[in-house]
């Protein structure tokens, strides 16, 4: 099958299209004929090996694998024996370990049925970014009705998606992004938006029950001035500052006491078949639509990588497989 790999960490370039064997799957495991993945900050990440923490999951030393990609929309081609939920011919979506190849392997617990509303496209922009949209909102914002919530960097491939579920959860939504994507913010539901280049949302006197930042390049004290007294404040941003200034925001959370009757909240999110399944609801129910920013063939992986490297996308970015 053909396959875009890389045989050692490091830069993006140097990734290449090769013929390899297809993955073999074990008796959990399901083999899909992938028709479009979508690429985020965290396969740039796991390309470069940095930061090291992502070995853990892609090799310490060495790419495990070496197929870019965790995001997968395509057709079910096999399973193994264990599998009970999917047979062949099933579309289907989720995630896996390699996603920018003909073929790819994933298991039965990250999956679901494509959205029969979607393309292939559409679906594959949804797992990863959307799930991490409902658990910063839903787990760790404890997002309730009626809540007024602000999400910093509204027009990205989280932000997008988080947007639409705050509404489709009764909140109203705040979004702040760039002079040009203030109209997509707007079309996706948001209630206001402030343009940050011409507003200062920390300086308008606005109270938020919950901040959902994805880009975390103001200060905590600035962002917690825009938080009601017992308002939550999470952070969600692949682009992890460094240094001390970087350190202090990773640990915050853990010293969350320094912060009062306010909470500020890290978490991870890990798609599985409950969330995407919850997320097919939101589609079907005409709440949640993916902003799509651009789609490459497979031959054109480092481009797509490239556009999400650069932090300009508007929505997903997306690579057509078949």
């Amino acid at each position: 099958m053909q396959a875009i790999i890389q045989d050692h960490y490091g830069p993006i370039d140097g990734l290449e299209a090769r013929e390899i064997d297809r993955p073999e799957i074990g008796v959990d495991d399901v083999l899909i004929r992938v028709r479009a993945a979508a690429v985020h900050i965290g396969d740039v990440f796991a390309v470069r090996g940095r930061p090291l923490p992502m070995r853990l999951a892609t090799g310490l030393l060495r790419p495990t694998y070496g197929v870019p990609g965790f995001d997968v929309a395509g057709v079910v081609e096999a399973v193994g024996p264990g599998v009970t939920r999917f047979h062949p011919s099933d579309e289907v979506f989720g995630v896996t370990s390699g996603s920018t190849a003909e073929f790819a392997r994933s298991t039965q617990d990250q999956l679901a049925p494509k959205p029969a509303g979607l393309t292939f496209e559409e679906a594959a922009a949804i797992p990863t970014s959307a799930s991490a949209a409902l658990h910063g909102l839903r787990d760790a914002g404890k997002l309730r009705a009626g809540q007024k919530v602000l999400v910093i960097g509204a027009s990205g491939g989280v932000g997008t998606f988080a947007v639409q579920i705050a509404k489709a959860m009764g909140a109203e939504v705040t979004g702040v992004t760039s002079t040009r994507n203030l109209d997509t913010v707007r079309s996706i539901g948001a209630d206001r938006v402030v343009d940050y280049s011409r507003e200062d949302f920390v300086a308008d006197g606005a109270r938020y029950n919950l901040v959902f930042d994805n880009i975390e390049n103001r200060s905590l004290s600035d962002v917690r001035r825009v938080l009601t007294a017992d308002g939550t404040l999470v952070l969600n941003s692949g682009r992890a500052t460094g240094g001390v200034r970087g350190f202090f925001r990773l640990i915050a959370p853990i010293v969350r006491s320094a912060f009062g009757r306010q909470n500020l909240r890290r978490f991870l999110s890990k798609p599985k078949a409950a969330d995407l399944n919850y997320l097919t609801g939101l589609v079907d129910a005409g709440q949640l639509r993916p902003v799509i920013d651009r789609t490459y063939p497979l031959s054109e992986t480092v481009a797509a990588l490239r556009r999400v490297d650069a932090g300009h996308a508007v929505g997903k970015v997306v690579v057509a497989v078949a």
